[in-house]
């Protein structure tokens, strides 16, 4: 029965697959594997968003306790500690 109830369980998480790049339809650039949507941004707002890296790992540290986990991404919390 504990056997059943612990297959029951890992049914009911998503798999996420790996992490890749695409090219979208319309020329933005997308992140696959981080959710069940693609995270899509055009180049300009990646390079936004990438200029603020280190701005939103502290945000992440400052806030820790107010921001929820998920169990697939638990993994990229170690290599934001690693990066302090």
């Amino acid at each position: 029965m504990g056997k059943l109830k612990a297959e029951n369980e890992s049914l009911k998480k998503p798999a996420r697959g790996p992490t890749y790049l695409k090219v979208s339809e319309k020329g933005a650039l997308s992140v696959y594997g981080l959710g069940r949507f693609p995270v899509t941004l055009y180049r300009e707002q990646w390079n936004k968003l990438l200029g603020m890296a280190e701005h939103i790992r502290q945000f992440i540290v400052e806030n820790d306790a107010l921001l929820k986990k998920k169990e697939s991404v638990q993994e990229n919390d170690a290599s934001l500690k690693k990066k302090e």
